[in-house]
């Protein structure tokens, strides 16, 4: 066996030898009527791109040129002539010539002989440089990032010029992760998740892989969110982000509507949290599953997690107690429960003024952040007692509201709060104010209307401004790339120039063997192959004769003949026509080992339909397909049914005294195995036996076992692709049964 590989092996080599032989002679041969042509080139040094001057290009055989003051030079060439450049600074260096445009050869070592070890270090002392000024740079972008987003951009755009020509990606990947959050802060998600996958694929960290999947979140990106998530599950994590993990799936599940998992990976996150004594996580985490009760209509078990979420925030500090104290009285009141909602947000009230400033709060993760403000509560406390009509107490705390929000300049707060301020004056029969307090609502619209028409200008301005940074930046980064590749591909050529080289020297002494080991393999793979086709001719030639039961041609012929002797010409031309479409479509198929389920179908309702128009009196048949299946998705070796529905025929429903029911059933029973019944109402397998001569017993036991060798054979092969399960359909022993189970692939 071993020997047999190291065969192949050598010979296999031999083989490149002697292609390689072979394109050289040809390359001679066709050397007189090449295409010649004058190319320029540069030649320049890697590390700092500087020309190359008083450099040697030789075409192998061909002209010679020199590179001028620039690196720059022009030689008469074609394509697949082998330029050597040649310099005292780095030695030889070869390049292939592939096209008539224009050649930049970067070489390294250039200038190590003219210049001292004092340039190694300037140029260490150079990267060093460029990484602090990167650094400074993503520093200033940060800085800038709540202030000015355009200015914070082009600190990134310096960061990224400054590593132009540097490897570091680790570098790289920071400057894309800072461009990333800038966009998170400015809303701009899509331009987020474009810059933390570029990021990603320069370095990758579980910190960037949260962000991203945080950003999905935020951009609706539901599916993408639980995909990032669960990769980086697989990666180490600590405690701490495995919580952020948890959260950051039960927050898309969520989202989704999949509150049982939802409700599984919040709770992994805050057994976690209450392990480690994270007390925030522990917080947020509550709130979070009495969110998943209430949005999946479990008010009471809801109601019990904000309850302890209250009393976890209000022991964390106050201003976390303030926002979640909004949070539950806004449960309150989407569950009517205006007494509780009151008495919360006059707490809530009361915190917010101890605090002595208005509290940010994210009204779920996946939303916009609003302000927790008292002429937010104000309005609230108002608006829970008017949906319960009691005009008088609400009637202040809108005033108050409206007046708060006024001098505060929060249009949208004193908007609502004056619409609201209105609608309560006149239930109460104050018209006259109530009017008045109607035109300040509209005056508040109109202001309201102008003021966000401005921000949506301003807003489309911004982002075409950021669009065309983004641009400039990704054709840095396309640039880079670009260099990057044109690098590799020159290592490339060097390396198959020279390997090229090593394997002309070993081309002549092995040619000889190498042609009479090749001949020998080729004659052993021929040969194999010769076998492999007869054992497969053999086993196509085995199926065809066991495909249909000679009886079944001596007995249709027998029905032409009958026809004809009756004179029913019309009977006898329309069975002779549909026999002969069935024979030449069972030797169409008789090469092949499957065929498409639906040519199988109609090759059996052919078959069917003869057999019927020969035995009207005793049987009839029905074949059902489900609608719901893909027949074109199905293989099934051809006219693998026929005998098992022959047999059904002529051993079950024709000795049947009454007339019987032949039922062919195809359904899916999975996506992947189709399941095929063969039913009939016959006499049975053992009153058909009991009825057969011992020559009928020998035929049937010969076919029978011809076909279940040649399912073993496929099964084989194709790895337990068919099975077969015959049994009775009635106690008594009446009636058979076959199921066929067959694998889509």
């Amino acid at each position: 066996m071993m020997k047999n590989k190291l065969t192949i092996i050598f010979a296999f080599l031999c083989l490149l030898s002697f292609q390689d032989i072979v394109s050289q002679n040809k390359s001679e041969e066709l050397k007189e009527v090449r295409t010649f042509f004058v190319v320029r080139g540069e030649i320049r040094g890697k590390e700092n791109r500087s020309p190359v001057t008083d450099a040697t290009i030789r075409v192998v055989g061909g002209d010679v040129a020199k590179t001028n003051a620039f690196g720059r030079f022009t030689i008469r060439t074609s394509v697949g002539d082998q330029l050597v450049i040649e310099h005292p600074s780095f030695g030889k260096k070869f390049h292939v010539v592939s096209s008539d445009e224009s050649i930049v050869v970067l070489v390294d070592g250039f200038g190590e002989l003219e210049q001292d070890s004092n340039k190694g270090r300037a140029s260490k002392s150079k990267s060093k440089s460029n990484l602090a000024q990167h650094k400074i740079m993503l520093d200033s972008a940060v800085i800038f990032k709540k202030k000015d987003i355009e200015k914070s951009i082009q600190y990134i755009e310096k960061a990224l010029e400054n590593l132009y020509d540097d490897t570091d990606e680790k570098q790289l990947s920071d400057s894309y992760e800072v461009l990333g959050d800038v966009y998170v802060y400015w809303k701009q998600y899509d331009l987020a998740i474009s810059n933390y996958k570029i990021a990603l694929n320069a370095y990758s960290t579980a910190r960037l892989w949260i962000s991203l999947g945080k950003t999905q979140l935020l951009n609706a990106d539901y599916d993408e969110a639980i995909k990032s998530f669960k990769r980086i599950l697989r990666n180490s994590l600590s405690r701490y982000q495995q919580i952020t993990v948890y959260e950051g799936l039960g927050d898309a599940y969520k989202a989704l509507g999949e509150y049982d998992v939802a409700l599984e990976n919040y709770n992994k996150g805050l057994e976690i949290a209450k392990t480690d004594l994270i007390a925030p996580k522990i917080t947020d985490l509550n709130s979070k599953i009495a969110d998943n009760y209430a949005a999946s209509g479990k008010t009471n078990i809801a109601e019990g997690y904000y309850t302890n979420s209250l009393n976890l925030a209000q022991n964390q500090n106050l201003k976390r107690a303030v926002v979640e104290q909004d949070r539950v009285a806004d449960f309150y009141n989407s569950n009517n429960f205006f007494d509780k909602e009151i008495q919360l947000r006059k707490k809530n009230l009361e915190d917010l003024e101890k605090s002595g400033s208005d509290t940010q709060v994210a009204k779920g993760p996946l939303q916009d952040s609003v302000i927790v403000s008292s002429q937010r509560i104000n309005y609230k406390i108002g608006n829970a007692f008017l949906q319960q009509q009691k005009y008088d107490e609400a009637l202040p705390y809108f005033k108050k509201s409206a007046s708060e929000a006024n001098t505060k300049d929060d249009l949208i707060v004193a908007k609502d709060a004056t619409r609201k301020l209105s609608e309560t004056l006149e239930s109460l029969g104050e018209f006259d104010e109530a009017r008045t307090t109607f035109q300040e609502y509209v005056e508040l619209v109109n202001e309201l209307t102008l003021r966000k028409e401005q921000e949506i200008s301003q807003a489309s301005r911004l982002r075409k401004n950021i669009r065309e940074k983004q641009t400039r930046i990704m054709s840095l980064e396309a640039e880079r790339k670009l260099e990057r590749s044109r690098t590799v591909s020159y290592k490339r050529e060097q390396q198959l120039v020279e390997e090229s080289n090593k394997r002309q020297l070993y081309t002549i002494y092995s040619l000889i063997f190498g042609m009479i080991l090749l001949a020998v393999t080729i004659y052993l793979l021929y040969r194999n192959s010769r076998q492999q086709k007869l054992a497969n001719n053999l086993l196509a030639l085995k199926s065809l004769r066991t495909q249909m039961n000679p009886h079944f041609i001596f007995n249709a012929l027998n029905s032409v003949n009958n026809y004809i002797a009756l004179n029913d010409e019309r009977n006898a031309n329309r069975y002779l026509s549909e026999f002969s479409t069935l024979m030449r479509t069972v030797l169409e198929n008789s090469d092949e080992d499957f065929i498409p389920l639906s040519k199988e179908l109609e090759l059996l309702e052919l078959y069917v339909r003869l057999e019927h128009m020969r035995f009207q009196d005793k049987f009839d048949y029905k074949i059902d397909v489900d609608e719901q299946l893909k027949v074109s998705d199905f293989q099934i070796p051809p006219m693998l049914l026929q005998p098992y529905i022959e047999n059904a025929i002529w051993h079950g429903l024709r000795y049947k005294e009454e007339k019987g029911m032949l039922h062919i059933s195809i359904s899916a029973k999975t996506d992947e195995i189709l399941e095929i019944t063969i039913e009939d109402d016959g006499i049975g397998r053992k009153r058909s036996m009991e009825l057969k001569t011992k020559n009928q017993l020998r035929q049937k036991s010969k076919g029978m076992g011809n076909i279940k060798k040649r399912i073993a054979i496929l099964n084989d092969m194709y790895k337990d692709k068919v099975d077969v399960l015959l049994s009775d359909v009635f106690e008594d022993g009446q009636g058979t049964k076959v199921i066929l189970t067959l694998k889509k692939d």
